[in-house]
């Protein structure tokens, strides 16, 4: 496996003998103090160039790299709308076990890149024309302090969406049920564990994509109940993880309301969490909810 630094050298090297090439730049995990170090991380590259449509054309010119097991350009892709207007992007991962994610970006929107991300480093710049970019910190990317209105409709839409699940294992359609557990229900669980953990560091730190970090921050008894929401696939331990997901957020929403003075509707709790507990019992051929 090619260590960090040939990567890096190679990255350069072909920059270096390509006109077209004027800056070289890496974001990502590899530039964050914060995150730990492993081989598993991308090279998060990015080539500020003068015509992107001239890569394009020529897809072996990507080849230098090395063997690829598999690449996607999600630009190219018909499933997925392009969603990075003139740039493109190879997502690569090597037979040799490393990844490269190379974007190409139009030398005309180097400013906006260089303010964009402040996790960039500058690793060549051929013109000496790019901004001066402080040392990366991943500051954009710490937790939030949520205004009373985010607390407040975070916890609505919790609520809201268990009734959807519950409607959805009452009528036996357990994919959809589970769709919306973990889809929707779930990621205002995380984003309310996510504020009492910002709460807890004086939110100056991040919990990583999906929530990953969160095992760093929270005592061993609250990630064994996190643990304990995620479901096989019966329509008992559905049941099982929708209400162990809402006795979670009832007891983390309480302390964020608490830490930020904010009002947490309990009756509002109390009351879909009755009705969850009625339709779980509610008879399959039933004809009226009540």
């Amino acid at each position: 496996m090619r260590s960090e630094q040939e990567i890096i050298q190679l990255a350069l090297r072909v920059a270096a003998q390509d006109e077209r090439i004027r800056a070289v730049a890496m974001n990502g995990s590899r530039t964050n103090q914060n995150v730990p170090k492993d081989r598993f991380q991308d090279f998060d590259i990015v080539y500020l160039v003068t015509d992107v449509a001239s890569f394009i054309r020529d897809p072996k010119w990507i080849d230098v790299f090395g063997e690829r097991l598999m690449m996607q350009t999600p630009e190219a892709m018909s499933m997925f709308p392009a969603e990075l207007g003139g740039r493109f992007a190879y997502l690569m991962q090597f037979t040799d076990g490393n990844r490269i994610d190379l974007m190409l970006i139009p030398v005309a929107e180097t400013d906006e890149y260089c303010h964009e991300d402040k996790l960039t480093v500058i690793l060549m710049d051929k013109d000496h024309s790019l901004p001066p970019i402080p040392a990366p910190t991943d500051e954009d990317y710490w937790v939030k302090r949520p205004s009373a209105e985010w607390f407040a409709d975070c916890c609505n839409e919790f609520w809201w969406v268990s009734m959807y699940v519950a409607k959805g294992l009452w009528r036996k359609e357990l994919l959809y049920a589970q769709d919306q557990l973990n889809q929707i229900v779930r990621p205002m669980l995380i984003k309310m564990l996510e504020w009492r953990v910002g709460i807890e560091t004086d939110f100056s730190v991040s919990i990583g994509k999906s929530g990953k970090y969160i095992e760093k921050y929270v005592p061993e008894a609250i990630w064994n109940e996190l643990l304990s929401t995620y479901a096989n696939g019966s329509y008992a331990d559905t049941w099982r993880a929708l209400f162990a997901m809402g006795n979670l957020f009832r007891s983390t929403a309480a302390v964020v309301a608490e830490q930020l003075g904010y009002d947490y509707d309990r009756a509002e709790d109390e009351r879909v969490t009755a009705y969850l507990r009625h339709v779980e019992q509610l008879p399959p051929t039933a004809t009226q909810i009540y």
